[in-house]
């Protein structure tokens, strides 16, 4: 089987790519042309220059493969809407109109658990209504939209991740959230309403498994996945768990929601003037903060086989030690 990977020069991407060469899968690489290639150029794999912006440019590259995986996207949760449109939805449109042109029979989607938002019954499933919290959710809940239009076209599978951590991620949320707790930065020393909101995580290798078995199980036709750790953890305990990894004192000081808004807003008004946004010091975290955000993969285990290694606090331990040997902690 050849594969197409968009994105696959990012944090997940290179993941995906270990493994499905492992598996003998032959792998396309789609980068843009200021990506890093340095894991791919060390692996040896195919590189194909496209843009998600560039509709023309994504038929030369799905080109003589027979399935693609669509990773790429416009990945920030204080970006510009138009970003999200022409990159996430307009582009998520165009790559399986390529595949319908080129005779590519097989697409798999990555979405994101952000396109169903925070839930009030825990855990969601699936089908549970879509309440994304911020613009970038809403354009991956718009872009399963679009995939979903190919369904009697193409043999589609959208999977949902949780937030996905490991060594390697130095670029989103999970790295900021966990290399500030190790910090000890002073937005990790309080708890929002007591931390007892729930959270879920999956490591990438975890999610890469979790793609590959989409990809390779013809049951996931037409369906869409949650992926994950098979549980969920409060505020309260990803907090403990970081402190017992890195010796540091849990937080205790609790406040409610309003009050840690208003803690929080002179800082971000602050940082947002000097161009430093913070993912932490963001008044809309407190309200994610403050929500539950817990899936069932129940689905997963069952049609997919899919069965996650990792533990959060085993996953965090090895990701610290990680950023710690690349000096991103002490």
């Amino acid at each position: 089987m050849k594969v197409l990977v968009t994105g696959a020069s990012g944090f997940l991407g290179g993941y995906l790519t270990e493994l499905l060469t492992a598996k003998g899968v032959e792998v396309v690489a789609m980068v843009r042309k200021t990506s890093d290639t340095s894991l791919l150029d060390r692996m040896g794999l195919e590189k194909r220059v496209a843009d998600m912006t560039d509709p023309p440019s994504l038929r030369g590259v799905v080109k003589g493969v027979d399935a693609v995986i669509h990773l790429a996207a416009y990945y920030t949760f204080h970006g510009k809407k138009e970003l999200y449109n022409l990159v996430n939805v307009q582009g998520t449109k165009s790559l399986p109109d390529a595949c319908l042109q080129e005779e590519v029979t097989r697409f798999v989607y990555c979405s994101s658990t952000e396109a169903i938002g925070a839930v009030e019954d825990v855990p969601a499933r699936e089908d549970h209504p879509p309440n994304p919290q911020y613009e970038y959710g809403r354009s991956k809940l718009k872009a399963e939209g679009a995939v979903r239009q190919y369904d009697d076209k193409l043999r589609t599978t959208i999977v949902r991740p949780t937030g996905i951590y490991g060594p390697r991620n130095t670029d989103d949320i999970s790295y900021y959230f966990v290399t500030s707790c190790a910090k000890n930065s002073l937005a990790t020393r309080m708890l929002v309403d007591h931390g007892s909101a729930v959270v879920q995580f999956v490591h990438a290798k975890d999610a890469a498994e979790g793609f590959y078995l989409a990809l390779t199980n013809a049951n996931s036709y037409g369906k869409t996945y949650f992926i994950s750790e098979d549980r969920w953890y409060t505020y309260r305990e990803v907090y403990e768990i970081i402190s017992r990894i890195t010796g540091r004192k849990p937080p205790t000081f609790s406040l409610p929601k309003p009050a840690a808004k208003a803690l929080i807003y002179p800082v971000f008004i602050a940082k947002s003037a000097f161009g430093e946004w913070n993912f932490l010091w963001d008044p809309k975290t407190v309200d994610a903060v403050a929500s539950n955000r817990a899936y069932s993969i129940e689905k997963a285990k069952r049609e997919l086989g899919y069965s996650p290694k990792y533990s959060l606090e085993d996953g965090l331990r090895e990701t610290l030690q990680w950023y710690r040997d690349n000096e991103m902690i002490a």
